[in-house]
């Protein structure tokens, strides 16, 4: 897909060992995990809202009609 072997992951990696450190990866990648659920949910809570038909709202033309009464 985008042509990453396993080589270059390695040195992607390692140069993400480097910057942040042994102690900082797990709580980066929870992070990172959990940013990537709150996204798919969110996408999933747009899809059914819009396969879900709208109820009809009354319009201010009723409540016009109402004030000429």
């Amino acid at each position: 897909m985008f042509g990453i072997g396993t080589p270059e992951l390695m040195v992607i990696l390692l140069i993400a060992l480097i910057i942040f450190g042994p102690g900082k990866l797990p709580e980066l990648g929870g992070s990172l995990g959990r940013a990537i659920h709150n996204f798919k949910k969110a996408l999933h809570t747009l899809e059914t809202e819009e396969s879900e038909p709208k109820p009809l709202s009354k319009t201010s033309t009723s409540s016009s009609e109402e004030q000429t009464h």
